[in-house]
């Protein structure tokens, strides 16, 4: 562990960070706060570790160039060792997003919530324009949008997505597959999510169509941001059939993607974002996803939280803008706004 002094911290990063604390996790006296981060992301961790200590925690710096060479494609010596020696209670995992490392982080969530059974906020590529956006939403409000979309796609047995660049999906559910709502509310040992948060989510049975992205994950987001030209995924049986982009260069980078492992060009997730304090594209997939609309992902499908029977060791969500949305045949949303019903004593709280 690494300790830092505080009075560096910038003062505007500190609303956002007190919201992920108090807000978010509920840390207070008694929890024990582990952060991991990296150089490149050391102002916001000072911040979380102020706005935890303010809050009555204990809380310590984890910076992952202290365990060797990055990036991490597993969880590498030391660091579970050091992480127990400390006995969080809570954690944030707020550090840049490199190449291959979904590798380590998702068995390090598996590390920081069934081993250890810790509060987790986890802020892949967490940037500071994103602690004074999407960090400042007001959670209770999201929660609420969250668990209303999700009330409303349970039962569904088809969504149709179709968006003005080309996007024309049909996804295809089951219910012996769950919904898994991420409400950015992680009070209890054990719960985790990213944040900024606002989505719920699932494993779909099938889906068939054409997929428009502007914003790609996993380490595409920092590398790329939002696109220059979209990606255009075809979509047969569950899985990607072509990939083409303007962009030769990415184009061939993220077919190799979905070609590198089984399952990797399978689809492993398919998500509502319910944010509404999220209005507009930053190119940082953790904020972006949260936005009102649609985004799909190739590979991992969460089989703990959707009951999948299969996994992948790859995760690259995809994110098509202005969508609507039709559950089985009912609109959900237009254009990448709600229907009025469903926000309705929800929007009121929004700022102007």
């Amino acid at each position: 562990m690494e300790s830092h002094k505080i009075s560096t911290v910038p003062a505007e990063l500190l609303p956002g960070a007190r919201n992920a604390v108090r807000a978010c996790l509920a840390i207070g006296s008694g929890d024990r706060v582990a952060i991991l981060t990296d150089h490149d992301t050391e102002r916001i961790a000072l911040a979380l570790q102020q706005a935890s200590e303010e809050a009555g925690a204990a809380a310590e710096i984890m910076m992952l160039e202290s365990f060797g060479q990055r990036p991490f494609t597993s969880i590498p010596p030391g660091f579970s060792e050091a992480l127990h020696g400390f006995g969080p209670t809570a954690a944030f995992y707020a550090a840049q997003g490199q190449k291959g490392e979904i590798s380590f982080r998702i068995p390090l969530r598996h590390l920081l919530i069934e081993d250890l059974g810790v509060r987790f906020g986890h802020m892949i590529s967490i940037d500071e324009r994103l602690m004074v956006e999407g960090m400042m939403a007001d959670y209770t409000a999201v929660s609420q949008l969250v668990h209303r979309v999700t009330d409303l796609v349970v039962p569904a047995r088809e969504i149709r997505v179709t968006n003005p660049k080309g996007t024309d999906l049909r996804v295809a559910f089951s219910p012996e597959l769950r919904w898994k709502p991420c409400s950015g509310i992680y009070h209890h040992q054990g719960e985790w999510g990213n944040l900024p948060e606002g989505e719920t989510f699932t494993c779909p049975a099938n889906v068939e169509g054409v997929l428009v992205v502007d914003v790609l994950g996993d380490y595409f987001s920092s590398k790329y941001g939002v696109l220059e030209h979209p990606v255009t995924i075809a979509i047969s049986k569950g899985r990607i059939t072509n990939v083409t982009c303007e962009n030769g260069a990415l184009q061939q980078e993220l077919d190799s993607y979905v070609h590198s492992g089984e399952n990797s060009d399978r689809v492993g997730e398919f998500a509502i974002g319910a944010n509404l304090w999220v209005r507009s594209l930053t190119g940082n997939l953790l904020q972006d996803e949260k936005i009102p609309g649609v985004h799909v992902a190739f590979g991992n499908p969460y089989p703990e939280d959707t009951g999948a029977q299969w996994d992948a060791r790859t995760h690259v969500d995809m994110i098509p803008t202005d969508c609507t949305i039709w559950v089985d045949g009912e609109l959900l949303m237009r254009d990448g706004r709600f229907e009025p019903r469903v926000v309705q004593g929800i929007v009121e709280g929004l700022p102007a």
